[in-house]
């Protein structure tokens, strides 16, 4: 049977950038200064032109990689021929001042544990995509590379002419290396390694102490939340879906998309996993990011570059691909279109600020003035088509996604404006959500008896789900089981995953099955009280990540390999949601 695909690769970072480590320790990919800008290392899309970081050995080799628990401190272990050592990489975050320290540099350290290794050290970075090698200059302890889009650096006590010249030599003691962009570095090489080590393991394992964590699939959620950490650029709070571009959705799709930017709707989602947690300042950090956006709501995106910026021209740049799938883009056309979603998001993401005590409302007529623009920007929109959650180039329909949205950030301002004792909002609140109902059921189709994709009953979306999920039908009612029933028989897979949809789009039939929308059904299941079935495709999910419980945006329908941008933060989020949805409705039964 051919193995599943899975990607074999960790991520480390400190909310300034994030460093993809292969299990060979090739540094394959990783964008610098910022997470949308150039890669400096890009070998995941294109061996030649991509450049790496790698230590090679010399003879046959294994290797074992691991993340130092409850970290994200990656470290890869290598048993060799000639004898064995690790590689300990990261990148440094702590507290520091009464601020986070988080420069723009990445720190490795070569361990011997037995014997002289015979290795190779290979530093290649590469600049504007590709397209420009650089002058290699060796100082004394340093080699600096330029000409690229951005200097790169790397100190080091190995030698510079074994770097720069690719000769192997024997590994006899500990090597440090670090990669610094921008600013030199000019600390002591090796106290400030191991004072930044420890000083990052402290703040990771502080912040997971920080964390709420259901009794449950513990392991999987420290990880997620990590994960989902380390996508927030805390300079702005902006959100990115992933710190990857152009991994397509299945081998030979052409789905191949740029995602280093920050969605609004996959902002709102991440926001509700990491508040499950206790983490309100991911949540402070990206309203933000939110305020700085809204200054027109009428030309409102539904995504953004990390810095706020609005333009995101897609383009296409000659490089292979990943294992040789084009094309590569960067950029995403999904700027200029209009998804209507997002306003009611946008009240979501505020919700919990706006109604917690903990929290000082210095701002809170500001907050209020907000959510009242964006309710009667719902109103003004209501029957306006738009391209939908699932970004449809050419059409536009009237999305049932968009009217739950509408529905549900209605139903938000209602319960703010309550909160606050605030009636001119309550009354348009009560305005929007009335219509939002009206055009929610116009997505019904009596004949499959079941809510459909849009108004013209197009085909059958696993965004529907959500209208369990969001409580807009409710446990116990007929039309709830024949809806969720139809959407399972329409959209499930003989491996208990679900499609976004089966019908054809503008790149043809699709072969993978999106997991969130796989997380939505299992939140759907805990919803309809089948909890012993929700934890089974739970566990299933889990079982399809890689080696450090990574995941993926795609798994293939065939035979479940991990496929589409990774790791996607829309997939932690749902494995978040969905164990602290299963943890609160078994915890419920307890006390039954």
């Amino acid at each position: 049977m051919k193995k599943a695909h899975r990607y074999n690769l960790a991520i480390t970072g400190n909310c300034h950038y994030i460093a993809y480590v292969a299990t060979d320790s090739g540094l394959d990919w990783m964008c610098w200064p910022y997470m949308d800008s150039s890669f400096v290392f890009g070998s995941l899309l294109d061996d030649e032109k991509g450049g790496t970081f790698k230590v090679c050995p010399q003879t046959k080799f294994t290797t074992k990689q691991r993340y130092v628990e409850n970290t994200a401190v990656i470290i890869t272990s290598f048993f060799c021929e000639d004898g064995s050592f690790e590689v300990v990489d990261f990148a440094p975050r702590f507290n520091n001042h009464d601020r986070f320290h988080k420069p723009l540099q990445f720190f490795r350290k070569i361990k011997r544990i037995k014997g002289q290794p015979r290795i190779k050290l290979v530093c290649e970075p590469t600049g504007f995509y590709g397209e420009r090698k650089p002058e290699t200059f060796v100082g004394s302890n340093h080699i600096s590379f330029r000409g690229l889009h951005f200097p790169v650096r790397l100190t080091t006590n190995a030698s510079k002419s074994y770097i720069v010249e690719k000769r192997d030599f024997n590994l006899t003691e500990d090597l440090y290396l670090v990669l610094s962009g921008g600013e030199p570095f000019e600390s002591p090489l090796v106290e400030t390694y191991e004072e930044f080590y420890y000083k990052t393991l402290d703040y990771w394992r502080s912040w997971i102490k920080e964390t709420y964590i259901p009794p449950n699939f513990q392991k999987e959620v420290i990880r997620s939340a990590i994960t989902i950490k380390l996508h927030q650029y805390e300079d702005t709070g902006a959100i990115i879906a992933s710190g990857t571009t152009s991994l397509p959705e299945y081998p030979g799709s052409g789905r191949n998309w740029d995602y280093r930017y920050c969605w609004l709707r996959d902002s709102y989602f991440s926001l509700g996993a990491m508040n499950s947690l206790g983490h309100f300042e991911v949540a402070e950090k990206y309203l933000q990011f939110l305020y700085n956006v809204m200054n027109n709501l009428g030309t409102l995106q539904p995504v953004y570059r990390i810095n706020g910026d609005a333009n995101i021209t897609e383009s296409e740049i000659p490089l292979k691909g990943y294992q040789g799938n084009g094309p590569v883009r960067i950029g995403n056309a999904a700027y200029s279109q209009r998804q209507y979603d997002c306003f009611g998001q946008m009240i979501l993401s505020m919700l919990p600020l706006c109604m917690d005590e903990r929290i000082i409302h210095s701002n809170l007529l500001v907050s209020l003035d907000v959510i009242r623009s964006l309710l009667l920007e719902i109103e003004r929109l209501m029957d306006e088509p738009d391209a939908g959650i699932w970004e449809f180039r050419g059409k536009k329909e009237k999305h049932l996604e968009t009217y739950i949205f509408h529905w549900a950030g209605a139903k938000a301002g209602i319960k703010i404006a309550k909160y606050h004792r605030d009636d001119a909002l309550l009354e348009i609140a009560e305005r929007v959500l009335t219509a939002s109902v009206i055009n929610i059921e116009k997505c019904y189709s009596a004949e499959h008896e079941c809510y459909m994709s849009d108004q013209k009953l197009s085909y059958f979306d696993a965004s529907a789900f959500l209208l369990i999920i969001l409580n807009y039908l409710k446990l116990g009612d007929p039309k709830t089981m024949k809806h969720f029933k139809k959407l399972k028989a329409e959209l499930q897979t003989e491996e208990n995953m679900i499609y976004r949809y089966r019908a054809p789009d503008d790149f043809g039939d699709t072969h993978a099955t999106f997991l969130i929308c796989t997380y939505w059904y299992i939140e759907s299941l805990i919803c309809l009280d089948f909890l012993d079935e929700a934890e089974e495709t739970l566990r299933n999910i889990i079982s399809h990540s890689n080696h450090l419980g990574l995941l993926s945006e795609d798994l293939t329908s065939d035979d479940g390999s991990q496929w589409g941008n990774f790791p996607q933060t829309y997939s932690h989020v749902g494995l978040i949601n969905s164990v602290c949805r299963l943890a609160r409705k078994q915890d419920l039964m307890i006390f039954e």
